[in-house]
């Protein structure tokens, strides 16, 4: 199309019917370079007008047999990264150092749609699908023009972009993403994000979204951070709960996570409207995209490798996008003493005939000093079950640890020989090359990007 106009302006020229500053004007190009048109035109005619590389390969362009393997490797993922990542994947791993939009050309060309890729693009790639398969069918055109009006959106319904925090710590969004990350199972990753920095601040996977999970996402935020301002979460049950008849306290959730935030003076904030936390919905969508590849190209299928991966691999998370202020107004955060006791959840119960309490379906005696006590039947009882899942019971403005009952015991005086005293042995832990652990550790060892002879090499030196 310009070549075309060109060429009618110079032909005009030539033919003496326009002007040459009217020509520099039509074409935005000089005198020196109209005049030199002009001469082309003269000695070659129309054909000098066309681009010189027109119908050959250029010289850049990406070799058939490039392209045919970014295809395939592709393909072989189970879990289809997005072009971004996997164009990361193609450098460090296979040598294949493209731009992202190049890959995404390649990809696009062979009608492969990456699992980020947007509705439009969707349509724009069925429709070039379309338009082949029907090879010279003329397509109508939609004469109409859209109005603005009709592409309005009502107040209510419109939630406009915020500027990011100044603070680090400032404001902390928090949610779970329930995703097939790993393995056949659901599981449920619980996400903090920094408004402020863009930094993970807390990981943890559970099989649900639990209070077990937040409390964990917290516990990364005090001991690595500090205390925050503010979290923004959704109205989840641990946050927020409907009242239902015979609610037990435990399972009263709010209490627990926001007796926590209270005693820590963190602000609990909730809403219903995903767009009001966008940052952490939008950070579920690009670390749903992006950590399955990496957990399958680790091998991670467990629960608890994924959580020890979890930690190297937020690290990078950060580091790549993440660091946008280092400005912080997180506070000192508590011992981890005190943070064991304050992540804590507590219970009601009562002293049974038997002077013991019964919680989450086993038998606790109070104990003082390594001696049991008994109290009185219906004597209130306040459960507090610590992070680290030790029990202990408060009666009467004291607290007491505790003794868990044994079910059955485990030898008869009446009948079994009395048991010899053996002494406590000292715990023997396996090394990590210990053939037990040895297939664990080589995967371990091939996420860090490191071979056991390696590593056997710096433990000798």
């Amino acid at each position: 199309m310009n070549e075309d106009k060109k060429y009618k302006a110079i032909k005009a020229v030539a033919e003496k019917r326009k002007d040459k500053k009217r020509a520099c004007i039509e074409l935005g190009l000089s005198m020196r370079q109209v005049n030199r048109l002009i001469q082309e035109y003269q000695e070659g005619g129309k054909g000098v007008f066309s681009h010189g590389n027109r119908g050959k390969i250029a010289k850049h362009a990406v070799p058939k047999e490039t392209k045919k393997q970014v295809i395939e490797l592709y393909q072989s993922f189970k879990i289809k990264p997005n072009v971004k990542h996997f164009t990361e994947i193609l450098k460090e791993d296979h040598d294949i150092c493209y731009t992202d939009t190049t890959i995404r050309r390649i990809l696009y060309q062979a009608h492969i749609l990456s699992p980020k890729t947007q509705r439009k693009t969707r349509k724009k790639i069925k429709a070039r699908i379309k338009a082949k398969s029907m090879k010279g069918k003329k397509e109508v055109e939609n004469p109409l023009v859209p109005r603005a009006e009709d592409q309005m959106e009502l107040p209510e319904k419109s939630h406009p972009s915020r500027p990011r925090k100044k603070y680090q710590g400032e404001l902390i969004q928090m949610d779970a993403s329930s995703y097939n990350w790993f393995g056949k199972d659901v599981a449920h990753l619980h996400l903090a994000i920094d408004d402020a920095s863009g930094n993970i601040v807390g990981a943890y996977f559970d099989t649900q979204e639990t209070l077990k999970g937040y409390y964990h996402v917290l516990n990364q935020i005090l001991t690595k951070q500090g205390i925050p301002l503010a979290f923004l979460t959704d109205k989840r049950t641990v946050f927020e709960y409907t009242s239902k008849a015979m609610r037990a306290v435990e399972e009263d959730t709010f209490t627990q996570f926001g007796f926590a935030c209270h005693q820590l003076g963190i602000e609990v904030n909730t809403t219903s409207i995903p767009q009001a936390k966008g940052r952490v919905e939008r950070l579920n969508g690009t670390v749903q995209s992006r950590l399955p590849v990496d957990l399958e190209l680790a091998g991670i299928q467990s629960m608890e490798e994924a959580n020890h991966f979890l930690i190297k691999w937020v690290r990078t998370f950060n580091k790549k996008f993440g660091n946008k202020t280092k400005e912080s107004i997180y506070e000192n955060a508590p011992t981890k003493s005190e943070i064991n006791l304050l992540l804590a959840r507590v219970a009601n119960r009562k002293v049974d005939s038997g002077h013991h309490i019964r919680y989450q379906n086993n038998y606790y005696l109070p104990t003082e000093d390594s001696e049991d006590r008994y109290f009185t039947r219906r004597s209130k009882v306040l459960i507090i079950e610590a992070f680290n899942g030790n029990i202990y019971v408060n009666i009467a403005e004291k607290i007491y640890t505790t003794r868990r009952l044994k079910e059955h015991d485990y030898y008869s005086q009446e009948f079994d020989s009395i048991p010899e005293q053996k002494k406590e042995r000292r715990q023997y832990i396996p090394l990590q090359s210990h053939p037990w652990k040895l297939e664990s550790f080589k995967r371990y060892l091939r996420s860090v990007g490191k071979t056991l002879e390696e590593y056997e090499a710096e433990q000798t030196a």
